[in-house]
């Protein structure tokens, strides 16, 4: 190859790069309960093959046993690294979210001001709650059934650990209502001041793109992951049946009146793989990390 061949291929080489990471907003992961960065990195490769050039970043904190911690505490610890990366980019940001990493996004996304983040990705999130004892419950409570979570989760003491934060028993909702201090206050299922300023914040997100599936094996009901949930016989409502959405208590109404919900619905799919699944990041993520 002679010398001035090479120069051009190289040249054309530097500006497909340079072209390519300008071209992508930076991506933000959230990881889930027991998780930590090291899950993502079939995640990251995915997005860097198809995607060339792309920040990608998984926020290392609460990893693994830690992200049994207050979930009020998480947020305050991401919100520190989310804000940092967020001010490193003008053009913004997409966030995805995993599992319990969902709903701290979801809390994140209230209490930040001004924040730039333009894709909200929840990959398989209980957003409106879990009620159903999974592998990750049974690690913590093995003699504990379904029907009596109630009992531990709406004590003062276990309200300080991550699960307790959004198990929704619907045969005793208003114990919900009354002890739960966190996914009914982000929800919009209980009043209070914050909650107008919450709303604003986190309508500033310009789209929402809600992931789940019937296999998922964990999230239960699955639906929880598009913001469906159980009623009191535990038939699922679905989120546009739900008082937070016919009220816009949060702005999810609002979101999806301006045409920036995207559902996907992936079966097949168990609580496990979402995030190293091929077919779920071409068929549900892929095309909005743009």
């Amino acid at each position: 190859m002679s010398l001035l061949l090479f120069l051009q291929v190289f040249l054309q080489v530097l500006l497909l790069l340079v072209s390519s990471s300008e071209a992508y907003k930076p991506v933000i992961i959230v990881h889930g309960l027991f998780d930590g960065p090291d899950d993502f990195i079939t995640l990251t490769d995915f997005i860097q093959e198809t995607h060339p050039g792309t920040n990608v970043t998984t926020l290392d904190m609460y990893d693994y046993w830690k992200s049994l911690m207050p979930l009020w505490t998480q947020v305050e610890g991401f919100r520190s690294l989310l804000e940092a990366k967020l001010n490193q980019s003008e053009e913004g940001a997409h966030l995805i979210c995993y599992s319990q990493g969902g709903v701290i996004c979801r809390a994140l996304l209230s209490v930040i001001p001004n924040h730039n983040i333009h894709t909200f990705i929840a990959l398989s999130s209980p957003l409106a709650g879990q009620f159903g004892v999974t592998e990750y419950l049974r690690r913590l409570f093995p003699e504990t059934i379904c029907e009596d979570f109630y009992k531990i989760c709406y004590l003062s003491w276990f309200q300080q650990m991550s699960v307790c934060q959004y198990w929704n028993d619907p045969h005793y909702r208003d114990l919900y209502l009354e002890k739960d201090d966190f996914l009914p206050l982000i929800n919009g299922e209980t009043q209070h001041k914050d909650l107008p300023e919450w709303k604003k914040n986190f309508l500033q997100i310009k789209k929402m793109v809600l992931i789940g599936g019937p296999d998922d094996g964990v999230i239960t009901p699955w639906q929880s992951s598009l913001f469906g949930f159980f009623n009191e016989k535990r038939e699922v409502v679905e989120m546009k049946n739900q008082e937070f959405y016919t009220s816009d208590a949060f702005g999810l109404k609002t979101l999806d009146s301006r045409g920036d919900i995207s559902v996907c619905v992936q079966s097949g799919v168990p609580h496990l793989h979402w995030h190293i699944n091929i077919t779920v990041f071409n068929n549900c993520i892929k095309d909005w990390l743009i």
